[in-house]
């Protein structure tokens, strides 16, 4: 009798040959076990999806069936080997096996061309956003693009002025270049005339621009000692005054202290003439009593 190992693999060899493709998260269930889980995940699976649109727990739905069906005709092959027509009763169970391998490969079509069907329609309503969208901001589009084209339009007229006013004043430009040429001949036919050479005239130039640096040094110089003048002046003033401050506030202190002193003297006379009073009134009393 073959063994469970030969069988396994006749049934792996089978499922092979049908042609059930699985997609890249298929799991592959051995043994009783294993199908139980596969069951219970196909359950869970179907019953969690939401309808319509949870594509991936459907798909894995079919991935569990796909492997619960090769895990069910590798059984039943196996158990074909303990049999007296092994090959009619492989036979039946690849044909049971195929049958529910078709229903299964008409569900993985319907639920590609869903799937399909799905992000051509997703696609269409985010075009579809898309273009509102840009519908929606079509006139603020309109109005930029017409405030740049006014931008640039403005730009370009002005840079047309801009040459036009150059071209203009070519004429006044080369007209004082020429004039600015003639004098400077003019000034050379003129030192010429003076006898005047030209490392004379350099020598006249440097001596000029000599005495106009000392010139402006002595005004800097001038200018400087008034500043430093003023501000003398400024700092005498305000010494004085807080001089003058001082001094009055000084009389008004002996003022002050004065009007202290003789109103206690003014005082005290007054405290003796009182005694004095009081004594007279006391003899005058003793008489008196006498």
């Amino acid at each position: 009798m073959p063994s469970a190992a030969s069988a396994g693999s006749a049934g792996m060899n089978g499922s092979a040959a049908s042609g059930t493709a699985l997609r890249a998260d298929d799991g592959q269930l051995g043994g009783p076990a294993g199908a139980s889980d596969a069951r219970a995940a196909s359950a869970d699976a179907a019953s969690g999806a939401a309808p319509g649109n949870d594509f991936d727990a459907r798909q894995t739905v079919l991935n569990h069936r796909s492997a619960e069906n090769n895990y069910n005709f590798a059984v039943a092959e196996h158990d074909c080997y303990s049999k007296f027509f092994v090959n009619y009763c492989i036979d039946k169970a690849r044909d049971r096996m195929r049958t529910v391998q078709a229903d299964i490969r008409k569900e993985q079509l319907a639920l590609d061309a869903e799937e399909r069907t799905s992000r051509a329609q997703q696609r269409d309503e985010k075009a579809a956003l898309q273009r509102a969208q840009d519908e929606a901001n079509a006139p603020q589009r309109a109005a930029d693009d017409a405030r740049n084209a006014a931008a640039y339009e403005d730009k370009q007229r002005q840079h047309q002025l801009d040459q036009a006013q150059r071209a203009a004043e070519a004429p006044q430009r080369a007209a004082n270049e020429q004039s600015y040429q003639q004098k400077v001949q003019q000034h050379a036919l003129d030192q010429a005339q003076r006898g005047v050479s030209v490392p004379q005239a350099a020598a006249n130039q440097q001596a000029y621009d000599q005495k106009q640096a000392n010139f402006q040094t002595q005004l800097e110089q001038a200018r400087q000692q008034g500043a430093q003048k003023a501000q003398e002046r400024v700092e005498k003033q305000e010494s004085y005054q807080r001089k003058q401050e001082t001094a009055a506030q000084h009389r008004q202190d002996v003022e002050t202290r004065q009007k202290q002193a003789a109103d206690k003297a003014a005082q005290k006379q007054q405290e003796q003439l009182q005694e004095q009073q009081q004594q007279q009134e006391q003899q005058k009393l003793q008489q008196q009593q006498q």
